[in-house]
């Protein structure tokens, strides 16, 4: 069997994925009795941060020294792709010196041909297409609080972007169903849509998504990169933000969440993401925890 990659959450099964939440629990547990747990000991997780994280740099230096490895952080002054070097070259050769690489970069593109040339696990902390790893502690937390997902209703207002799409392919993999409510114009990409099949359905009132949803989930309404559309997208986004009379159209116990970082006022109202619904703050934590149960995963697996 080959390098075995994480690129998108369609890379592993559905029974996999369902595996390495629970598994994600178990460490977290772990974790917080003090145990002490070094699975991976001396090995060494390269970290390619194209655009920078609080969460993602936080959340994987923190497992690998917790699992008794480490992390080297590569902004792009620290490495030769910011001087143009070819992707596939650093891979050849970075891959030769680490463990396992993380890479959160602008292109998908980039991710998969970094993936193609390396002789390591490749890990996308996000590109702009996916998200993957926050869907694992999204699902993390759901799991925690509300049992599994199977069969529940998620309602994703706001842009079509990498996390909607990590959502779609979440609603494959874990069967649940989706309502993606966007303005027009920042629909995700069709194909992704598309495959989703009747998982996933697009409408355009938020309320409508809402209703009798398990799960309410949002993300900015400018990623990094797009600070110069902010007043274009604030005016489309406007009607999209999640208020209190949204989670109202949902369950009584349905919970928010948001990958964070979140802007009050914007796309969700401050008295939804302080209150009592909202698990944002377990779900940022969840970050750790479900990315030592891949890390794992990738490096023990026999």
């Amino acid at each position: 069997m080959g390098v075995r990659h994480f690129l998108t959450l369609l890379d592993f099964s559905p029974q996999e994925l369902r595996d390495l939440l629970h598994r994600a629990v178990q460490l977290k547990v772990q974790h917080a009795s003090g145990e002490l747990y070094e699975p991976l000991k001396n090995r060494v997780l390269g970290m390619i941060f194209e655009k920078s994280s609080t969460r993602t740099r936080v959340s994987f230096e923190a497992a690998m020294t917790q699992f008794g490895g480490h992390a080297i952080f590569l902004s792009p002054r620290d490495s030769q792709l910011g001087r143009g070097e070819p992707v596939e070259d650093t891979a050849r050769v970075l891959s030769r010196m680490v463990d396992c690489v993380m890479i959160r970069t602008y292109e998908h593109d980039k991710v998969q041909r970094f993936a193609e040339y390396s002789g390591v696990p490749v890990i996308n902390a996000l590109t702009d297409r996916f998200h993957p790893c926050q869907l694992l502690a999204d699902m993390q937390t759901y799991l925690e609080h509300r049992g599994e997902i199977h069969g529940r209703t998620v309602a994703w207002i706001g842009d079509g972007n990498n996390m909607c799409h990590s959502y779609l392919h979440a609603a494959m993999q874990f069967d649940f169903h989706l309502r993606v409510a966007c303005p027009e114009g920042f629909d995700p990409d069709p194909e992704v849509l598309a495959a989703a099949g009747d998982r996933a359905e697009l409408v355009r009132d938020p309320h409508t998504a809402a209703a009798g949803a398990d799960l309410v989930v949002t993300d900015v309404w400018a990623s990094m990169g797009q600070e110069e559309e902010h007043m274009a997208r604030a005016r489309a986004f406007e009607p999209y933000q999640v208020t209190p009379e949204v989670m109202a159209q949902a369950r009584p116990d349905a919970v928010f969440m948001h990958c964070l970082p979140a802007h009050r006022g914007e796309e969700v109202a401050a008295e939804v993401i302080d209150g009592p619904q909202s698990v944002v703050w377990d779900e940022a934590e969840n970050r750790l925890h479900s990315q030592k149960a891949l890390l794992e995963a990738l490096l023990c697996a026999p």
